[in-house]
């Protein structure tokens, strides 16, 4: 019993103290934004990396999550005599919840577990020393335009999601399974609220980039400077990064939609 209370301790102080190094951390980059700006190349390079290269992953992923739900909808409004809704039930579902949560899983496991392993061996290799030594800050050179970059290319890939999938549920639903198009259309842009809908979209986005930045920044920058601890710090990345996201998509849904 003594042991496991040690063990408990142990692992609640640990926890804390983390939460403290990413705080502290979180200002450092915050107050090394100002520079980011006058330096646009490095950011312009860190969009590339991190938006650019995640576009095919997205529209994909964005084309083929449009064609279920344009099936399974499909399916599911015939029983009610509703085929002609479906444009609203895939613009739906796309713009206020999938589009921003399931970019934002896949932007955790493809740019933030690239953005971890990057800075975690740019630490085992002593070049973020290097730097300091050079009396270079590297949270104002290296984090912050890999940080800003993240919250900038989120709410554009989870767009760009969300409009894929909408043409891809178009694609079967009028293309294969003989919905209006006209309908298709007219009724999702009928029913669909730029405030309520696509502003709260583009909210959760943003606030999904802001996290999965930061942490995947934070345990690279963070992680033991070994092969086998960058190895750790990237699966931690993954994993903190998917429960942070889903935790967080319920209280921004809770907040925007809680009086609907």
């Amino acid at each position: 019993m003594i042991e496991f209370l040690q063990h408990l301790g142990n692992g609640t102080l640990t926890s804390f103290g983390k939460l403290g190094r990413g705080s502290r951390f979180l200002i450092q980059i915050l107050s090394g934004l100002t520079d980011t700006l006058a330096r646009p190349r490095l950011l312009v390079n860190q969009l590339y990396s991190v938006g650019v290269l995640s576009f095919m992953l997205i529209s994909i992923s964005g084309l083929f999550v449009g064609m279920v739900l344009g099936l399974q909808g499909y399916y599911t409004l015939s029983d009610f005599g509703a085929e002609e809704t479906l444009g609203v039930m895939v613009a739906a579902s796309l713009v206020r919840e999938l589009g921003p949560v399931v970019s934002a899983l896949l932007f955790a496991g493809r740019a933030g577990s690239a953005l971890t392993a990057e800075i975690g061996l740019m630490k085992a290799t002593e070049q973020l020393s290097g730097m300091e030594m050079m009396a270079i800050d590297p949270i104002k050179r290296i984090i912050s335009p890999r940080f800003l970059a993240g919250c900038i290319a989120m709410p554009l890939l989870a767009g760009l999601f969300s409009a894929i999938g909408i043409i891809g549920g178009e694609l079967i639903g009028s293309g294969m399974l003989g919905v209006d198009d006209g309908a298709y259309w007219s009724q999702m842009q009928a029913k669909l609220d730029f405030q309520d809908d696509i502003i709260n979209g583009v909210l959760k986005s943003i606030a999904f980039g802001f996290v999965s930045s930061w942490i995947a920044l934070f345990e690279g920058y963070d992680a033991i400077p070994t092969s086998e601890g960058v190895s750790r710090a990237t699966t931690r990345t993954v994993v903190n990064s998917a429960f942070s996201i889903l935790g967080l998509d319920f209280i921004l849904t809770a907040l925007m939609f809680g009086d609907n």
